[in-house]
Parts: structure tokens; sequence; C-alpha cells
């Protein structure tokens, strides 16, 4: 079993994952639509047995700005200086099973090979150390703190710099 790119057809068990998943969360099936058609090759889905049990949401955007939660974009920024991982997400089945590494290493190889210097998100959730694995690193950006509450407490914005970045 392995990620597989998003399609469509995916969006409604996307939404019934993320209503199942992301319970203090909540995202307008809008969002996932649009997010897949605006950046397709950054949206993923992980398959078991024909359901969806994880998907990932990425997409270039500017660094220190990520988007409020349930919003739309419009369109993916020109001038783009990161590229945004918006959501990792597995049912509690699925964890513990390396999918959610595999899923960031692949987006680590897409935004290098889209010409990226860094990753960034906002780590929910308790999932700081989860994303510190993953070679992220806590960045502290004057005036996001704000921002920063309304995705939860403890929320913080991580980067992982690409440009020295082997692995």
């Amino acid at each position: 079993m392995s990620w597989r790119p998003m399609t469509a057809q995916d969006l409604a068990q996307v939404q019934i994952l993320a209503d199942e998943i992301h319970l203090d969360h909540p995202e307008d099936a809008q969002v996932f639509a649009e997010r897949l058609r605006l950046y397709p090759q950054g949206c993923l889905a992980l398959e078991e047995d024909g359901r969806l049990i994880g998907y990932a949401l990425t997409h270039p955007w500017h660094f220190g700005a990520p988007p409020a939660l349930n919003s739309l974009l419009r369109e993916i920024p020109g001038e783009a200086t990161t590229y945004y991982v918006h959501d990792v997400a597995l049912l509690p089945e699925a964890r513990g099973k390396g999918h959610a590494a595999q899923a960031g290493e692949r987006l680590v190889r897409h935004a290098r090979d889209s010409g990226f210097g860094n990753l960034s998100l906002v780590a929910v959730n308790n999932s700081q150390a989860f994303w510190e694995r993953l070679g992220f690193h806590t960045v502290n950006v004057p005036g996001l703190e704000a921002k920063l509450l309304t995705y939860g407490p403890g929320a913080v914005l991580m980067a992982r710099e690409l440009a020295q970045d082997l692995s």
C-alpha cells in the first residue's frame, strides 16, 4: 500500500476522513476541491481495500504566512517561497505504520524537484515531535502569533530547509 495521486472521485471520502480526524479543525468540501483543482500534484490519497485511510494536501505558498484554516486560496502564487504542507491526515488504524513518514519524504522529493528551498507547515494536535523527526524545526515569525492561535493551542510554524538537504 502506498500513496497515490488524489482524484476528484476521492473528495467525498476525503471529506469524511477530515470530519472524523479533525474534529477541532473542520474544513468545507470546497477547500479540498479547490486544493485539488489548483495543485493536483500536491494532493495524495492513501487507500486500503478500496477505501481511503489517509490523505495529504500540499501546495506552493508564501513562507511565514500560512493560509487560514477553512479558507479558499483562489490561486497559487506565482512567486511562492515555500512548499506548504496543509495537511497529512491518517485514520487511527493507519497510524504507526510509517505512512505519514512515507508521505513526508514524497513531499520533500516533490518540493526539491520543483525547485523549492524549503517546506513549511503548521503543526497542530501535538504533532511537532513527528515533524521534527522528518527534519522540520520550529520557526518564529513576528506577528504570526494570533493567526497560529486560530489553529488551536500549541500550534507552531515549522520548516524544513532543502538547500543543503541531501536526503
